[in-house]
């Protein structure tokens, strides 16, 4: 049997932790890298305001797990260890689709916006499938299961974990409901 080649990216895949840093950060959430190969999460998110006390059902910190796929051909399996699983809150998935690698494709085409699934803990733990030494988790045909964990929506569930309000401005005045947000 012919060796099979992997394409190994790593500024590519370090590039998804970042973008959902980002994205986690423009909805006012403070994001913070984890050292590399940490154990079981790759961020950690706090609320902005550092005397914020968590209401009932709110955390003070939320571990989240980044797990990215560069092709926009890809399964839509993203490896999951079970010993991981409870070790962080959510797992974001990024399909950062740049460009299709599968059977002949040599990644030149197929390029298009890259994808984000917020996917809580509870999720991973029912999809999880641990009969292989690979240990996935598998999105293909859970389309209309995973819509309400994608984009924005998904990093929405982060900030009412943390209890971030969305900051917003009346009248000329900014203003949250805790002013220590801005």
């Amino acid at each position: 049997m012919p060796r099979r080649d992997f394409l190994r990216l790593p500024v590519v895949s370090s590039g998804a932790e970042y973008l959902v840093m980002g994205y986690l950060m423009r909805r006012n959430i403070l994001a913070y890298k984890a050292p590399p190969h940490n154990e079981g999460y790759d961020l950690i998110c706090i609320h902005p305001d550092p005397r914020h006390v968590p209401g009932p059902g709110e955390l003070a910190q939320v571990r989240v797990q980044v797990k990215s796929r560069y092709a926009t051909d890809c399964d839509r399996g993203f490896p999951v260890k079970e010993v991981s699983l409870d070790a962080f809150d959510f797992l974001v998935v990024v399909f950062l689709n740049i460009g299709k690698f599968f059977g002949r494709n040599e990644g030149g085409t197929g390029e298009r916006e890259p994808e984000f699934y917020t996917l809580p803990c509870e999720f991973i733990r029912e999809h999880h499938d641990a009969t292989s030494s690979w240990q996935k988790v598998r999105l293909k045909n859970l389309g209309a299961e995973i819509e309400p964990y994608k984009a924005q929506a998904g990093f929405e569930l982060i900030a009412e974990k943390l209890g971030v309000h969305k900051p917003r401005k009346n009248r000329g005045v900014i203003a949250c409901e805790d002013e220590s947000q801005l």
